[in-house]
């Protein structure tokens, strides 16, 4: 064995780094390395004083956030006492993983490689800019960087002659084996779920709460284009408590069909109970998983059969292929050279497992079931916003959920694995419970009263504002300001009735930006600065958005921003928005405050550090 010890850790949300990781650490093996491989708050971060080669791979989540978990590890590593020679002995490398649609682009990885610099470690390359908005991926930076970090490791620490490479066309071996029960267990282990009504303390993402479905209700017209839900839970009894800008991660199951078809295709009895033993010591089976599990609990509700699979899907499958015209297309679309006709076959027309498995039917059906877990990522919770405030609402949870539905080139539509199975419960044909938990979100909203807010959340995006502003005005706080944007009144116009009363009693100034009608609705102190700002709505020539409405209101939102000390908040879609009421603030600063560019600028930046303009997006 070479001298060098490698430790990958990474940071993962969505699973990516943690995929790019495992493969770091197979590539490591196969050179001979000794590699270990584990997520950055899983790690005893005070040993990295001790550690000579480390690479952390880690993604940036929302407007620049670290994943859930490194955020221990984040805390740690940015202590001002810590001295800058504590990483002295350290060689490291960082590969970021993020998308270039989002202002703070990779901000994580960038930020975390200056802060090694300065803590003592010596940087082996530059950091990895990994960008899922590249037509090949992430994978399009990553591949040209481990071939340069593999000259790095290997050039103080060579492979010794008398070792070769594995090769790469062996499988490696899987991390569990599965040991098939003869008898099902008299005790039912799917009865002693993990997931309980009664949770012992605050429920988590490894003891959820099964929450009862107290309804589900279609809230956009039947003629509208999207189909929306608000859903409502009950959490009595559940230890569960929650305020304006919490999130509540919910675990969704794969449809039964899906589970049906997975099992033919790979030979598998639904029904067949098994025990999962790790090859090796020191790693721990999924703590979700109950002991012993049946194969269909296995499929429904852990493995991510619908999810699309990434390049470390097909390598191990070509590795496992009998079928020689299958193996060598999977090996292709597995190799540097295949990745834009792998982009071209599953990336961009979003293909899940399933499908890619049948269209290989023959190298499906060879699959040993150890390497289930190896191949298939498991199912990761959703979170959602929470929409209601327990103020308003005691004992109970609401959602606002959009149902993800859209075409590709593909015959059968591409359906959202969270939103799809909540929209199929139907609490009114008989009870139905949700494995549910909630955490902190990205938005918090003022403790000081009289503290006015203004809330820019266009379609689902206004989900935690209706929270902010249901438990503000319980507590008596009328300074409430929501721009809120959709398609048409008459569609898609969430909560309108709700907004109309509060609007009616003073406690909410509405403004509303309908984009396919010609009408905009204003009360409160958004009537007191119509005339400044605007003259009556022509018939829109241009689709009108809630950035349109905010600069027509730019005297009302300067008064309350610079005058008052409003708190500014922004929820929804990120792809464009987010920069477009950005931009239209800088122009309220420059022409409402009289800044210069550099100074309005300047303004809006100390809004962010002070936390008095947060934000809230999704891809």
């Amino acid at each position: 064995m070479p001298s060098a010890r490698l430790l990958v850790l990474f940071g993962s949300q969505t699973g990516t780094a943690q995929d790019v990781s495992e493969r770091l650490g197979r590539e490591a093996r196969r050179r001979q390395l000794s590699c270990r491989v584990q997520a950055l708050d899983s790690y005893p971060v005070v040993n990295l004083i001790n550690e000579p080669l480390v690479i952390f791979i880690c993604a940036t989540t929302g407007q620049g956030d670290p994943p859930d978990n490194m955020k221990s590890f984040w805390r740690f590593i940015f202590r001002r006492s810590l001295p800058s020679t504590a990483l002295c002995q350290m060689d490291f490398a960082v590969l970021g993983l993020g998308d270039s649609s989002y202002t703070k682009f990779n901000f994580i990885a960038k930020k975390l490689h200056r802060r090694l610099l300065q803590l003592g470690g010596s940087a082996l390359l530059p950091v990895c800019l990994g960008d899922d908005q590249h037509e090949l991926g992430p994978d399009a930076a990553i591949d040209p960087w481990l071939q340069d970090l593999w000259e790095k490791v290997l050039g103080p620490h060579p492979v010794p002659l008398n070792l070769d490479l594995g090769p790469p066309g062996v499988p490696w071996p899987s991390k569990f084996t599965l040991q098939f029960l003869k008898d099902t267990p008299s005790l039912d282990p799917e009865e002693l779920c993990v997931a309980r009504t009664d949770p012992q303390g605050p429920p988590s993402e490894l003891q959820p709460f099964l929450a009862p479905m107290v309804s589900n209700q279609r809230v956009t017209g039947p003629s509208h284009f999207q189909d929306v839900r608000l859903i409502e839970f009950d959490v009595s009894d559940s230890g569960i408590s929650f305020a304006a800008g919490d999130v509540v991660l919910i675990q969704p199951e794969n449809m039964a069909s899906h589970v049906q078809q997975f099992c033919q295709a790979l030979g598998l009895d639904p029904e067949q109970h098994f025990t999962l033993q790790p090859r090796e010591p020191g790693v721990a089976c999924p703590a979700r998983l109950p002991q012993p599990c049946s194969m269909r609990r296995l499929v429904s509700q852990y493995l991510d059969i619908a999810s699309v699979p990434r390049r470390s899907f097909f390598e191990l499958l070509a590795c496992l292929s009998p079928h020689e015209l299958e193996r060598e297309k999977l090996r292709e679309f597995s190799s540097a050279r295949g990745q834009e006709e792998l982009c071209e076959y599953c990336t961009r027309p979003r293909r899940t497992v399933l499908e890619v498995l049948c269209d290989f039917p023959h190298t499906a059906a060879a699959v040993p079931p150890d390497y289930l877990l190896d191949l298939v990522p498991l199912i990761r919770p959703r979170a959602f916003s929470i929409a209601s405030s327990l103020r308003a609402h005691p004992s109970r949870l609401q959602i606002l959920v959009a149902v993800v539905q859209y075409r590709t080139r593909l015959r059968e539509p591409r359906r959202g694995l969270c939103s799809s199975w909540l929209a199929s419960l139907d609490p009114a044909q008989g009870p139905v419970r949700v494995p549910l938990w909630v955490r902190s979100g990205g938005l918090t909203f003022p403790k000081m009263p009289d503290i006015p807010v203004i809330m820019v959340g266009p379609g689902t995006g206004v989900a935690p504002f209706r929270a902010a502003i249901q438990e503000r005005v319980a507590q008596g706080e009328t300074g409430n300001v929501l721009f809120f944007g959709c398609r048409r009144r008459d569609q898609d116009f969430y909560w309108e009735a709700e907004w109309k009363q509060l609007q009616a009693r003073g406690c909410l100034t509405l403004v509303t930006a309908f984009s396919r009608e010609q009408v905009c609705v204003w009360g409160g102190w958004a009537g007191t600065h119509r005339a400044q700002s605007q003259t009556t709505p022509a018939p829109q020539e241009q689709k009108m958005y809630v950035q349109h409405r905010l600069r027509a209101l730019g005297p009302l939102v300067w008064e309350l921003l610079d005058g008052r000390g409003a708190h500014f908040y922004l929820a929804g879609n990120a792809k464009y928005m987010p920069a477009d009421v950005c931009d239209t603030l800088l122009s309220i600063f420059r022409e409402e405050g009289g800044l210069s560019g550099p100074d309005a600028a300047a303004y809006l930046a100390q809004l962010q550090r002070t936390l008095r303009f947060q934000t809230e997006t999704w891809a």
